[in-house]
């Protein structure tokens, strides 16, 4: 049996919300080895005069936890 860990991540970006879960992923697979999938969880914007101006975009990150050797 696997047991996989799940991390939430918040992904940033002025262009969309795929390009925020694509930035949450990429710094997350900076310090995770294994990213097996993501969820998204959740899908927030900043707004400055009636114009988006962040998309903000929540990950849950799954990897296997590995045995210790």
């Amino acid at each position: 049996m696997t047991a996989v860990k799940i991390v939430k991540v918040l992904g940033t970006s002025s262009e969309s919300w795929e390009d925020a879960a694509r930035e949450a992923v990429a710094q997350a697979s900076e310090t995770i080895d294994d990213i097996h999938g993501i969820e998204v969880e959740d899908w927030t914007a900043n707004v400055e005069n009636g114009q988006i101006t962040e998309y903000k975009t929540t990950v849950e990150v799954a990897f296997p936890v590995h045995e210790q050797q």
